[in-house]
C-alpha cells in the first residue's frame, strides 16, 4: 500500500547499550505470536516493525492511536503496545514537567502514513475527536486548495487524502484504499532529506528494500510499507530525542545483518540479548541523515 499523495510532496553511529527505557520494555515476556505478529513478516529477511513514540501522555495518546484510528491494544509482559496491520506502536511517558518534544516535522521523518477503507469516515472520527485536521495547511497548494471536509482528492490517482496532528505533534497522512479488508493498516514513511536519491539508495544497499519512483519521490519498499524519499526545502535534524525517536525493523537474524553491516564498512552495530521468551535481540543503527532505527529479531513471531 502506497500513499498517493507522496507523489505531490516536493520539498550514524551504532549504539552500544539499550537505554533504560527500552530495557523496562523489553524485560519481560512477549505475548503469544497470534497476538504479536507482522503479517508480512514471513516475506523477507528485513520487514517494518515499529514506530517508538514519546509522549506526554499514553492515555491522551491512546485517545488518537486506538479509540479515534482504529489500533488495538496488547500486552508486552506489563507493557502495553498498540498494534495495527503490519506495525506495533510502542509509547513511552515523559516524566512530568520534562520539555516538551519536538514532533516529527522538521525531522528526517516528516510524517506516518496509514491506510484506511473508507476516509471520509475516518475523517469523521478524528474530527468528532476533535483532533486537527492540518489537511490544507500541510499540502502541496495544487492539492490543499481542492481540500472540502478535511479531504482532499487527487485526481490522477482517483484518490482521497487527509492529515491529522497527534497530542503529541506527530504528523500522520491517511489516505483511502476501498480494496482494504482491515480497518487501518501501515502505509508508508515520508523522509525529507538534502538528497532523496542518496536516502533511497542508503536503505536499498542495507535493508534489500526495493527501489522505485512515484512522480517526485524516490521509494524504497519493503514488505508491508513503502518508504518515501522527498527534498527538503530546509534543514532537517534527526529523530533521537524527539517525539518520533526512533523507527523499527525486524530482522529474521540479526546476528547476520550486524555482520552485514560491518562488511558495509558502515560502524558496527552491537548486538544485546534481551531475558524473554524469543531470546530477543536488539540493536542500533543510525542512517547519514540522523534518523535512528532500533533493529529486533523475535520481537514479533516470523511464520
Amino acid at each position: 500500500v502506497t500513499s498517493s499523495l507522496s507523489r505531490f510532496y516536493f520539498g550514524a553511529h551504532m549504539r552500544n547499550v539499550i537505554t533504560i527505557c527500552l530495557a523496562a520494555l523489553f524485560l519481560t515476556a512477549l505475548p503469544a505470536p497470534s497476538r504479536a505478529q507482522l503479517i508480512a513478516a514471513k516475506d523477507g529477511p528485513i520487514v517494518y516493525g515499529h514506530h517508538h513514540i514519546y509522549v506526554a501522555s499514553i492515555p491522551e495518546a491512546k485517545k488518537f492511536w486506538v479509540d479515534a484510528l482504529g489500533g488495538v491494544v496488547v500486552s508486552l509482559g506489563s507493557r502495553e503496545m498498540i498494534k495495527y496491520t503490519n506495525l506495533m506502536i510502542f509509547f513511552t511517558e515523559d516524566k512530568p514537567g520534562s520539555p516538551a518534544r519536538a514532533g516529527t516535522k522538521g525531522s528526517t521523518v516528516d510524517h506516518l502514513g496509514f491506510a484506511v477503507p473508507d476516509l471520509r469516515a475516518a475523517v469523521a472520527k478524528l474530527q468528532a475527536a476533535g483532533f486537527p485536521n492540518v489537511t490544507r495547511q500541510e499540502l502541496p497548494p495544487a492539492l490543499g486548495n481542492s481540500e472540502k471536509g478535511g479531504i482532499a482528492f487527487v485526481p490522477e490517482e482517483k484518490t482521497s487524502v487527509a492529515v491529522f496532528m497527534t497530542p503529541d505533534n506527530v504528523k500522520v497522512e491517511l489516505h483511502e484504499n476501498k480494496a482494504m479488508t482491515t480497518p487501518v493498516a501501515l502505509s508508508h514513511l515520508h523522509f525529507y532529506g538534502p538528497d532523496p536519491v542518496a536516502m533511497r539508495d542508503w536503505y536499498v544497499k542495507v535493508f534489500g528494500a526495493k527501489a522505485g519512483r512515484m512522480g517526485n519521490v524516490e521509494t524504497a519498499t519493503l514488505p508491508g510499507v513503502q518508504l518515501n524519499f522527498s527534498k527538503a526545502s530546509e534543514a532537517v535534524v534527526g529523530t533521537q530525542g524527539r517525539v518520533l525517536d526512533h523507527i523499527g525493523m525486524e530482522a529474521r537474524d540479526i546476528e547476520a545483518f550486524a555482520k552485514q553491516v560491518l562488511e558495509m564498512g558502515l560502524p558496527a552495530m552491537k548486538v544485546n540479548r534481551v531475558a524473554t521468551a524469543e531470546n530477543m535481540g536488539v540493536g542500533f543503527v543510525t542512517d547519514p541523515w540522523g534518523t535512528r532505527i532500533e533493529m529486533t529479531e523475535g520481537l514479533v513471531k516470523i511464520k
